[in-house]
């Protein structure tokens, strides 16, 4: 489905009635194939003359491929297991095309496995456009970058410095047998991924799961107490959270859908917070703002999100290199429009979850260029590490 132009969250919805165990391995599978998709369909393409004309079938096959290499000891279960599930797809035609092409695989792994090291998008597992884009914008970092985008998630908590201290659930973390460290300042980088239901008090809002890098907008944009806050594109409410739980905040967050509104005031529930919640457009000041200004705002953009593909790997292969001026046209209308509801004196924080220059530095420059009175107070990129995603952040400041 994610080939046919799907998001991968829409794709696994099939999967919402089935057993939890039976959903978490076949979810495993959808997010290795698209982390190494590059690889799969450079090994079929030397396995197969032509590709195949029912899609199901070639996604098996990518599954099975991407088992055999990253579980080489479970190979003949994993063979048996997809010619049984060929024989229930298109009437079982392709079963014999699906035994064949993975036992030739297993045959000839080696030699495979060489050749797709030695070919750039299949040892890259990106897109060629979406590399071009990283060489040039960094140089001595694309490899680096690259290699963190292949890789699976690291998982971070936020503790709710309302209900606790940092060192005080490292503790309780320890005593579960969960092992972490500190990062940033309320934040925790576990060793390991961990089931949130397995987190001690996650169900009565002590800590919450947030990338350390996402935890820098509220350290960033840090609104004074009772202050009069926006989120403008605030779901699903993490950084409204941690916003909260800094400091008592007369705080308002948007989102576009009522669906994605109605995760922010779940999350909220959970943590013990209140916010007003409202479904808007937030470049449309007209049907939401009621003319007071904002001391402080936060403009989380929708972006290309490629400093998160390692949590979105259907972002390489869904978009084109036309959708980043498409999002930088997009993004500069919401930052247009914020500024507007900002305070003489106020702050606004502009943040992305993008690598690429054109969401990030360069729409800064053309935004002050068009706007003298805002001043950059701060700015900072973060690249994916081991530690945390990539983000981007610049304060501006509206100068009274």
């Amino acid at each position: 489905m994610v080939r046919a132009g799907k998001s991968l969250s829409e794709a696994l919805l099939v999967l919402a009635d089935e057993p939890a165990v039976a959903r978490s391995a076949a979810q495993d599978v959808a997010y290795g194939v698209l982390r190494r998709y590059g690889w799969g369909e450079f090994i079929l393409g030397r396995l197969m003359s032509k590709p195949l004309t029912h899609p199901e079938t070639q996604a098996l096959l990518l599954g099975a491929l991407y088992r055999l290499d990253t579980r080489p000891d479970s190979s003949p279960m994993v063979v048996d297991q997809a010619v049984a599930a060929a024989g229930e797809l298109a009437g079982g035609v392709f079963k014999g095309v699906v035994n064949g092409v993975l036992r030739n695989f297993l045959r000839r792994q080696s030699e495979l496995t060489a050749a797709a090291a030695a070919d750039t998008l299949a040892a890259a597992q990106h897109p060629d456009w979406w590399l071009a884009q990283l060489q040039a914008a960094h140089p001595a970092d694309w490899q680096r970058i690259v290699a963190a985008g292949n890789q699976p998630p690291p998982m971070g908590l936020r503790v709710n410095v309302r209900q606790a201290t940092r060192d005080d659930y490292l503790a309780r973390l320890q005593g579960a047998g969960i092992e972490a460290r500190a990062v940033g300042e309320c934040g925790l980088a576990l060793a390991r991924p961990a089931a949130v239901d397995s987190l001690p008090d996650f169900a009565q809002g002590v800590v919450s799961v947030q990338d350390p890098g996402a935890q820098r907008a509220a350290e960033l944009l840090a609104p004074a107490p009772g202050s009069r806050v926006l989120d403008a594109c605030a779901a699903p409410g993490g950084k409204t959270a941690h916003l909260l739980e800094r400091a008592d905040l007369d705080l308002l967050a948007l989102d576009l859908k009522a669906s994605r509104c109605r995760r922010i005031e779940e999350n909220l529930i959970r943590l013990h917070l209140h916010a007003e919640v409202r479904v808007a457009d937030c470049v449309k000041l007209e049907t939401w703002w009621d003319g007071r200004p904002f001391a402080a705002v936060l403009a989380d953009v929708p972006c290309t999100a490629s400093g998160v593909v390692r949590r979105n790997p259907d972002a390489k292969w869904l978009r084109r290199e036309a959708d980043i001026a498409s999002f930088a046209a997009a993004q500069a209308r919401i930052l247009d429009a914020l500024w507007q509801v900002v305070q003489p004196g106020g702050k606004l924080l502009y943040a992305t979850c993008s690598v690429f220059p054109a969401e990030n530095g360069q729409q800064i420059e053309r935004f002050l260029a068009r706007r003298p009175q805002a001043g950059r107070c701060h700015e900072e990129q973060l690249l994916p590490t081991a530690e945390h995603d990539g983000f981007y952040y610049c304060l501006l400041e509206k100068r009274a």
